[in-house]
């Protein structure tokens, strides 16, 4: 072993290794920290009788809670089926004929189910105690897709509107938006809650920033599909990239860039998508 030059530079030297062997510690404890690749099943798990199941491509009828229950819209009847211990639960039945649920949608905490109808109207219910919140009013026609952003309950309808509703005011109607020219049947909020996607039976996508809704000025309008855009998804872990999934006459599955306002990537599935395809 040799000493040269000073003390103050043999500090600096033993400073400098003590950093490199930190951020070599960091890179390999980052590094077992990372999640493996998931495993695909290949077959179904469980399959659950459907009856009265509505065939209807429009219709967002099935919604999957972070409490790891389903809730599905079986013709006037809407049930709750827990996946932990199997049982299900009858939420309630509608009485009046051809009102049937049409859009279904978990709050993000799980405890309240957003439910939209064939008659236009908007419903909150508390899941827990199987009692009806507050009705929403607003849309003329049936009630394809809804999303929450928090506070924030979107709903979209076949009257070519997109209305926001903060629920927490007495006047909840925050925003309306028309500029879709047919059913909007597709919603989806990112997951910071900045932007919303909103697709429709026309073969339009629409991206909109949240703080702009109000003058109903859209961000970026993509035509690249060929039939109704139904199916959304954002990514999880790049907050500008959406995928996008059209129906039959499209068949094929869009990525976007909605910072640069483009598509980067196109993948065809010979099939029209919906929304638990692309999630």
């Amino acid at each position: 072993m040799v000493f040269k030059g000073s003390s103050k530079s043999s500090t600096k030297s033993i400073r400098f290794v003590d950093e490199l062997r930190q951020e070599m510690a960091t890179i390999s404890d980052n590094k077992s920290k990372q999640a493996p690749y998931r495993s695909i099943p290949k077959a179904e798990m469980i399959v659950l009788d459907a009856p009265g199941l509505l065939d209807d491509y429009y219709v967002n009828i099935m919604s999957w809670g972070k409490n790891n229950v389903l809730a599905v819209g079986l013709g006037p009847t809407l049930y709750l089926w827990n996946s932990v211990d199997q049982r299900i639960h009858k939420l309630f039945h509608v009485r009046e004929e051809d009102n049937w649920p049409t859009s279904i949608t978990w709050s993000e905490e799980a405890r309240t189910l957003a439910v939209g109808y064939t008659c236009s109207n908007l419903q909150l219910w508390d899941a827990e105690s199987s009692k009806l919140i507050r009705s929403l009013q607003g849309h003329s026609e049936r009630i394809t897709s809804t999303a929450w952003n928090g506070h924030i309950l979107t709903s979209g309808s076949r009257d070519k509107s997109i209305i926001n509703h903060d629920i927490r005011a007495r006047n909840h109607l925050a925003s309306c938006i028309k500029k879709h020219s047919d059913e909007v049947c597709g919603l989806k909020w990112s997951n910071e809650g900045d932007r919303l996607a909103s697709g429709g039976s026309e073969k339009q996508l629409y991206i909109w920033e949240a703080s702009k809704m109000s003058s109903s000025k859209f961000l970026h309008l993509f035509t690249d599909h060929c039939a109704a855009v139904k199916a959304l998804a954002w990514c999880p872990y790049q907050h500008n990239v959406l995928a996008s999934g059209g129906g039959w006459n499209d068949r094929c599955i869009r990525i976007w860039n909605t910072q640069k306002g483009i598509c980067i990537h196109s993948i065809e599935t010979k099939a029209q998508t919906s929304q638990g395809d692309i999630e």
